[in-house]
This record gives C-alpha cells, sequence and structure tokens, in this order.
C-alpha cells in the first residue's frame, strides 16, 4: 500500500503562482510512475504531468501551455507540481497519483493510488 498525502493547495490571484507537494509514504519502492491529475468544477479529472519514479523525462499535455512543472524529491519521497501564470481556468482540485504499473502510465485507470486532492482556487 502507498499513502500519499497532498498539501499546499489555496486561493491565489491570477498571475500567481502556487507549489503543490505530494508525500508519499508505505511501499514507495512498487512506485513505477507519479502524476498530477486535476479536476475543474463539474468535469472529469485529467492528466497534467507525469514523472517516473526514476529518470528524468517529464510529460506535460499541449494545454499545461509551459506554465507546469513537476518534480520529485526522492529521498524525501515527496511529488511537486509547480504552477506559474495561475489563470481562473485552473481552478479545480489537484490529486497526485501513484503507478506501480508503469513508468510511462498517463491514462486514470493506470495509478492505483490517489491523494485526497487539494483545492486550488484562482481568482481573477
Amino acid at each position: 500500500q502507498v499513502q500519499l498525502v497532498e498539501s499546499g493547495g489555496g486561493l491565489v490571484q491570477a498571475g500567481g503562482s502556487l507549489k503543490l507537494s505530494c508525500a508519499a509514504s508505505g511501499h514507495t519502492v512498487s512506485i513505477r510512475a507519479m502524476a498530477w491529475f486535476r479536476q475543474p468544477p463539474g468535469l472529469k479529472r485529467d492528466i497534467v504531468a507525469q514523472i517516473p519514479w526514476t529518470g528524468s523525462s517529464t510529460w506535460y499535455p499541449d494545454s499545461a501551455q509551459g506554465r507546469l512543472r513537476i518534480s520529485r524529491d526522492n529521498g524525501k519521497n515527496t511529488l511537486y507540481l509547480q504552477i506559474n501564470s495561475l489563470k481562473p481556468d485552473d481552478t479545480a482540485v489537484y490529486y497526485c497519483a501513484a503507478s506501480t504499473q508503469s513508468s510511462a502510465a498517463l491514462a486514470t485507470e493506470r495509478y492505483d493510488y490517489w491523494g485526497q486532492g487539494t483545492q486550488v482556487t484562482v481568482s481573477s
């Protein structure tokens, strides 16, 4: 079992920045990839950034527009998401997730463990 706890969400003004954290605990040796997903109000949950548990490659959807940066600190078992130039459309619950299935996992169903989510609200 892997436990994930997000933090760092809140209310920010448009144009600002935010850094989300996700602390992993438990059987972290089984993790092959981690990702951040977000779910805006009334919409489905989509992936916004992905990183293998080992290695330096990262993946972002085109919609990230260079404003997001995912990183991790394996020594601290912590995943981060830096979001710059925040827009009201970034308002969502942000979830971190861990996959034990694949280092290249992108689909929601490939992720086995999820955090409880952290709310990010961007005011205009």
